[in-house]
């Protein structure tokens, strides 16, 4: 593996060339035993005492280091404090010696350059990128809980500048090559090619033979190596603005980047040398909290769901080249647009004309939408409007792999269009329904081949959401729910797949959450009181927020699918259907538990206080206001929910505490600092978990334990098992 993952080459007498290739994996990655090599690499490189530069590259296109193995962190969270810091310091004095060595050595990157992979590049003299859709450079570190441990804390400020690093290390977001050249990372682009290694290395001989003439690298790197030219009074001002910033954006849920901030202000007065052992000894403070473990996991959790299903791993899905989508409303021009964007031809289809033209205008806004404009760029919308075709007819489905109904949330009516559409199809269309609560066994019903049908359940808006429920039917095969789920990955969406049953997975366990927190408003508990309880524990929004944005009209006929499903232990609020009996169905309406202006510049509108509703919550309240703890306002929100959510094991419909954990981060913004619902109560213990519900147990059959949490808790066991 050795001779393969990091190979030594001289294309010219004076050049050598590491490439990196793991011949196991379509990523590269930092692990110990690259670490090892790459080391060797260089003891051997210091015998060649006539070389002129070093080119780092990879063999992968559109792949150059994806970053440190996390499967090693995983294995060291327990590691005591020094092992962590001196792991730390092993890879800055090792990526160090690219910065003292004789001779130049230059990064050359094309594609995903993230994490260890941007920090052995910051090591390097010199960086060169492809101008490619794939490359992407950035530290991503913040998004598990830690900052970069190599010298990318200590490094990037004296390359790029005190406020660029603190940009890019505490937000973690990544840049495309122009932002990296306009940044000062990247030295030179190149454009992309079918053959971009060696695009890249012959450009990167040029410029070390450029620097060998100059002598800039070495200049450079004595000045990088003294503490910043920075006034105390620029330094003040960075850290007010920063900081207040990264508090409006973490809500003081994630602590890394505050402290990545601390670090690089406090290292900005130091040399180098001295701002690495500041870094080394701040990520060993950060490796192993209960947050990095927390973000670790959701890393792994979405790792995971990128590999096929285990149970269709021997299934090979059928490649999808056209598809079409019936219905033209908000859902049907995300997902149509969400095909355009793969390049993949839609048909979208509708009952009225107005509607169509509607829809394909929406489809071509949101597809040619250019952020620097904020604004559709025309150009692009005439590329693309091509692989959209608005019809009227049925008949233009034939054509199709894939068709997707996104139309009225009725039975009947999904039916209807069923039965008329199956005869067009050929002998391999997979035909889907949008689907958010009604059982797909009972949409297949009339169908003469239920094999090839499936709940493709996408969430809105769709551009934003990543999940996408891949519902089996009692009939459905294999091969349809390994196609759509292929298909659902090819759109950049995360597919989940799951059995049939009222509300699936992320209804099924939102409701319950949802329903809860009016009971409590109904039971005297103050709305503003749950709402903070709720964004606290680190949802993005409160419950009652949610109703307004999903709708009253849509939670109640979600309720009353749950209620006929589960009658014992769905409780009816009855605020939830005074409001709807008032109009005030949400956002939509203006009005809803908050009142909403219209909303300006395109952004969501802002809830303000209703009286009105106030005083319908007050009339539905049984007995006064009463102040409830804020731990058990977090219990009643969330209990009834894990409850739920480990019925949902016991039924199969889903076989893993991880599907589950991931559909409600990716579904509802559960919070990823807490791992997951079932990571977050094996935090809390399945022990402590039996005794909260056993103190509710008065409030009837939705706190009543399952199996799975009384088991556990008897075996001192964790639902991660």
């Amino acid at each position: 593996m050795a001779a393969t993952t990091l190979s030594l080459s001289f294309p010219e007498r004076d050049i050598a060339v590491l490439t990196l290739d793991d011949p196991e994996s379509s990523a590269n990655v930092l692990s110990r035993h690259v670490l090892d090599v790459l080391e060797q690499h260089l003891n051997a490189l210091d015998q060649h005492r006539d070389l002129a530069g070093l080119v780092i590259c990879s063999a992968k296109p559109g792949m150059f280091i994806a970053g440190a193995d996390l499967k090693e962190f995983a294995a060291s969270l327990d590691a005591p404090k020094e092992e962590v810091a001196g792991y730390s310091r092993r890879g800055q004095q090792l990526f160090g010696r690219l910065a003292r060595a004789n001779y130049v050595t230059v990064a050359a990157i094309d594609g995903t350059c993230v994490g260890g992979g941007a920090e052995l590049a910051v090591w390097c003299d010199r960086r060169i990128l492809t101008k490619s859709d794939k490359t992407a450079y950035g530290f991503p570190e913040v998004k598990l809980g830690l900052f970069p441990g190599w010298g990318g804390t200590a490094r990037t400020p004296r390359m790029v500048g005190l406020s660029n690093a603190v940009e890019l290390v505490t937000g973690g977001e990544s840049i495309d090559a122009t932002a990296a050249s306009l940044m000062g990372l990247a030295n030179d682009i190149i454009a992309a090619s079918n053959a971009p290694t060696d695009a890249l290395v012959e450009a990167a001989i040029r410029m070390i033979r450029a620097e060998r003439a100059s002598d800039d690298y070495r200049r450079d790197r004595e000045l990088w190596a003294f503490p910043l030219d920075i006034s105390d009074t620029e330094l003040g001002f960075l850290g007010a603005t920063a900081s207040a910033y990264i508090q409006q954006q973490t809500k003081g849920h994630y602590p890394a980047p505050l402290a990545a901030l601390e670090l690089m202000l406090g290292a900005a007065s130091v040399d180098l040398e001295t701002a690495c052992q500041m870094e080394s000894e701040g990520f060993a403070q950060l490796f192993g909290s209960p947050i990095n473990r927390a973000l670790l996991n959701v890393f792994f959790l979405n790792d995971r769901n990128k590999k096929a299903t285990p149970a269709l791993a021997n299934e090979k899905p059928r490649k999808i080249t056209s598809a079409a989508v019936v219905g033209a409303g908000v859902m049907g021009q995300g997902i149509a647009a969400a095909n355009v964007k793969r390049n993949i031809p839609v048909t979208l289809m509708d009952t009225d004309q107005t509607a169509v033209a509607r829809g394909v205008q929406g489809v071509l806004n949101e597809v040619a939408y250019n952020k620097q404009l904020k604004a559709p760029d025309v150009k692009r919308a005439v590329e693309l409007a091509p692989l959209i075709n608005g019809t009227l007819s049925d008949v233009e489905l034939s054509r199709t792999d894939i068709i997707i109904e996104a139309i009225i949330e009725k039975r009947d009516v999904k039916q209807r269009l069923f039965t008329r559409v199956e005869p067009l199809t050929g002998d391999q269309t997979i035909l889907c329904s949008n689907t958010s609560t009604i059982p797909i066994t009972q949409l297949a019903s009339g169908l003469d081949h239920p094999e090839r049908f499936c709940g493709l359940h996408f969430f809105n808006p769709v551009r934003q959401m990543p999940l996408v429920e891949v519902i089996r039917g009692r009939k459905t095969n294999d091969a349809t729910i390994a196609t759509a789920a292929a298909y659902a990955r090819g759109l950049g969406k995360s597919p989940i797949v799951m059995n049939d049953g009222p509300g699936f997975l992320v209804n099924r366990l939102l409701l319950p959450y949802m329903n809860e927190a009016a009971l409590l408003l109904c039971e005297g508990a103050n709305l503003a009181d749950i709402e903070k309880a709720a964004k606290s524990f680190g949802m993005p929004m409160g419950p009652f927020t949610l109703y307004d944005v999903v709708g009253l009209d849509v939670a109640i006929h979600a309720g009353r699918t749950m209620a006929e499903a589960f009658p014992e232990r769905v409780v009816p609020a009855p605020i939830v259907e005074v409001l709807f009996k008032r109009g005030r169905i949400g956002q939509k309406a203006g009005r809803g538990f908050f009142d909403y202006a219209p909303s300006k510049g395109g952004k969501p509108p802002r809830g303000v206080d209703s009286p009105e509703a106030m005083q319908l919550i007050k009339e539905c309240q049984t007995g006064g206001p009463h102040k409830f703890p804020k731990d058990e306002l977090t219990d009643r929100l969330f209990l009834p929910m894990l409850v739920e959510a480990t019925r949902v094991l016991e039924d199969k419909i889903v076989p893993n505490v991880r599907d589950v954990d991931l559909g409600l981060i990716l579904g509802i913004g559960f919070p990823p600092f807490r791992g997951g619902l079932f990571f977050w109560a094996d935090q809390v213990g399945p022990a402590k978990i039996l005794e909260k519900l056993q103190k509710y147990a008065p409030l009837g059959k939705r706190f009543e334990p399952t199996s799975l949490i009384t088991n556990l808790a008897a075996a001192n066991g964790h639902f991660y098992d």
